[in-house]
């Protein structure tokens, strides 16, 4: 795997993962009838996640990369788990609501992660990180006032849950850091893919969709394994901090999207959504800016 030693050429890498990330919700926004779909989208991407992340394991490890399936340990099975529950309810929420109130939950996993780590690794918590969590929790009240709907409030729900599963795979991965963390995503995917395929045979469903559908299914997979490379690539020389603000790529990207008139959505986020939204990107860049001290550097192996 490629070393980038310089920062500064590593904060462009990390970005563009971002932004490959960011292209999520807007593939998704062209599936034909998503709530139809659901169990099709997520064992086809589940699918193409293991694949490809093996791929690129052997082609970094050579024939020896299985073992890192043999070191995986019950953090490894506990964050694989977490990763595939997050990926199940990204689908749901955002097939229940806009792409900015699922994306705007995402955001919030820095402090869900803090929580997390706080209740079950004991790892302090600063006022100045309570204060951004209580900035942030106040922004998705705000959001949850605005979307009181029954479906655009489950979509919430679920983006909330879809948060608190990736930030149960990072705890994980804090647990124990030699669990092998490209292993644990494709753990993940093939998890989807097993969940998708009991569903499918119970309920005597089709394994595949539309062509269309599936290329779509596919090309979401490919865009996450993608992003997850560069990052890879990029993290290892960029403080843990930093990379919650370069992460706002996806956040950022991901809604202007779906907004963008000219690439045929035109999905204006509600004005609570932008209030709410507006809450948790202060409460992140705060979190972020107070951290600044803090130079752990993090990255996926």
């Amino acid at each position: 795997m490629a070393d980038i030693k310089n920062p500064k050429a590593a904060i462009p890498i990390v970005l563009l993962a971002g932004v490959f990330w960011s292209f999520g919700p807007y593939v998704v926004r062209h599936i034909d009838q998503p709530q139809l779909v659901l169990w099709q989208y997520l064992f086809t991407r589940g699918l193409v996640i293991f694949i490809l992340l093996n791929v690129y394991l052997y082609l970094n490890e050579g024939l020896k990369f299985y073992k890192n399936y043999l070191k995986i340990g019950i953090s490894g099975l506990l964050g694989g788990a977490g990763l595939a529950t997050a990926m199940i309810t990204f689908i749901w929420s955002i097939s229940n609501t806009s792409a900015a109130v699922t994306l705007l939950c995402l955001a919030a996993m820095p402090f869900i992660t803090a929580l997390l780590g706080f209740m079950f690794l004991k790892e302090k918590i600063s006022m100045t990180v309570w204060i951004s969590i209580f900035v942030a929790t106040f922004g998705i009240v705000v959001m949850a006032f605005g979307n009181v709907e029954k479906n655009t409030l489950l979509g919430l729900i679920f983006g909330l849950a879809s948060a608190l599963g990736f930030s149960i795979f990072s705890v994980t991965l804090r647990w124990r850091k030699s669990t092998p963390k490209f292993t644990t995503v494709a753990l993940a995917g093939l998890i989807c893919c097993i969940f998708s395929t009991a569903f499918i045979l119970i309920n005597d469903l089709s394994f595949l969709s539309t062509n269309k559908n599936q290329a779509l299914f596919a090309t979401h997979g490919t865009l996450v394994c993608s992003g997850l490379i560069l990052y890879s690539i990029g993290s290892k020389n960029i403080p843990a901090t930093d990379l919650t603000l370069l992460s706002l790529t996806e956040v950022v990207g991901g809604i202007f999207w779906v907004w963008l008139p000219w690439l045929g959505i035109n999905e204006i986020p509600s004005t609570n959504t932008i209030i709410g939204g507006f809450f948790i990107f202060v409460a992140i860049i705060y979190y972020s800016l107070i951290m600044q001290s803090n130079r752990r550097f993090i990255g996926l192996n």
